[in-house]
C-alpha cells in the first residue's frame, strides 16, 4: 500500500500509468477482489453522489429538521440563472453542487462520505461541474474518485480526516486536496501536478477549525464545503499552470496533522469554541437542546 504521495507519483512516472490506475490496482491487491467488483463499488459511490446532488438541487430543495440549513442550493441555482455571477458560473456551479450535497446530509439523506459526511459536498461539487465543463465520461468520473480516494488514504494514514481530532482542515481541507489532485488528472495534468494541487489546496485551508453550531453538521459545515470545492478548483488550475508548492505534499500532510493536534478541544467538533461559542451560536444550541445541554 502506498504510504506517501511521493511514492504514488514515482510509481506513476516509472510505470507510465495514471494515478487512478495505480489506486485501482492497489485496491485489488489489498482487498483481494477482482477489478470489476472494485469498479462497480466505485460506480455505486458515483451514483450515490449524483442522486444527492440532484435531490438538493430539485424543487424547493431540502431542509434539515432543525431549520438551520436548507434551500440555499436552490437560491444559488436561481442566482446563476438570473444574474451574472461575480466568481463565474463554473465556480458557482461547483458551489451549488457542494451545498446541495451537504444540505442532503444535514437533512439525514443519503450521501457518500468523502472522506467524511461533514465534507461530503466538496468532491461532488468539483466532479459534477467538471463533468459538464470537460464533458467527462462515466469512466473518467469513476477514475476521478479513485484518484481522490487514493490520495485521501495517504492523508488518513499519515494525518487526520476527522474534525474531532484535526479540525475542519482534516475534513474539508482533506476533501479539497483530494478534489484538487483528481481534477488535475481529469484535466490531463501530470501525476506531479496532481501532487502539487494537493499541496496547494491543503496549505490554503491549513488551520481551519471545526466549530459546528450546537454540535450539528450544519453550520458552518455546509458553506465550508462550498469553499472546499472552490479552493480545489483554484489549486488545480494553479498546478496545471505550472505553479508549485514550496512545501512538498507529504510534508503538508504532516503539517496538517501537527496543526490539528495543537488545536484546543474547543475547536475540534465539540461545539464549544469558534462560531459555536458565540452568543448566537450558544442561543441556537439552547433553543434546540434546552438550557441543560
Amino acid at each position: 500500500m502506498y504510504q506517501h504521495i511521493k511514492e504514488i507519483v514515482a510509481a506513476a512516472q516509472k510505470e507510465h500509468k495514471a494515478l487512478s490506475e495505480l489506486i485501482i490496482e492497489q485496491e485489488c491487491q489489498t482487498s483481494g477482489l477482482p477489478r470489476e467488483v472494485i469498479w462497480q463499488k466505485m460506480k455505486y459511490n458515483l451514483s450515490t453522489m449524483k442522486q444527492a446532488v440532484e435531490k438538493g438541487e430539485s424543487g424547493d430543495g431540502v431542509y434539515s429538521k432543525t431549520g438551520l440549513t436548507g434551500g440555499e442550493a436552490i437560491k444559488i441555482k436561481n442566482y446563476r440563472q438570473k444574474h451574472q455571477t461575480l466568481s463565474g458560473d463554473i465556480m458557482m456551479q461547483a458551489v451549488e453542487n457542494a451545498v446541495a450535497t451537504n444540505e442532503v446530509n444535514a437533512a439525514m439523506g443519503t450521501i457518500c462520505a468523502t472522506p467524511t459526511a461533514g465534507s461530503s459536498g466538496t468532491l461532488p461539487g468539483v466532479l459534477f461541474m467538471l463533468k459538464k465543463r470537460l464533458d467527462l465520461t462515466e469512466e473518467q468520473m469513476i477514475r476521478f474518485l479513485f484518484t481522490a480516494g487514493g490520495f485521501g488514504m495517504v492523508i488518513a494514514n499519515n494525518a487526520e480526516i476527522a474534525g474531532a481530532t484535526g479540525g475542519c482542515q482534516a475534513e474539508v481541507g482533506s476533501a479539497s486536496g483530494m478534489g484538487a489532485a483528481a481534477a488535475v488528472e481529469a484535466a490531463g495534468g501530470s501525476p506531479e501536478q496532481s501532487a502539487q494541487a494537493l499541496s496547494i489546496a491543503i496549505s490554503n485551508l491549513l488551520g481551519l477549525v471545526c466549530d459546528p453550531i450546537a454540535g450539528l453538521v450544519e453550520v458552518p459545515c455546509v458553506k465550508r464545503n462550498a469553499i472546499g470545492a472552490g479552493n480545489a478548483l483554484i489549486a488545480a488550475d494553479m498546478a496545471l499552470a505550472g505553479c508549485t508548492s514550496v512545501i512538498p505534499p507529504d510534508e503538508c500532510i504532516i503539517a496538517l496533522k501537527e496543526v490539528g493536534h495543537s488545536m484546543p478541544a474547543a475547536l475540534r467538533e465539540t461545539g464549544m469554541g469558534g462560531l459555536a461559542g458565540t452568543p448566537t451560536g450558544q442561543a441556537i444550541k439552547t433553543k434546540i437542546f434546552g438550557k441543560d445541554a
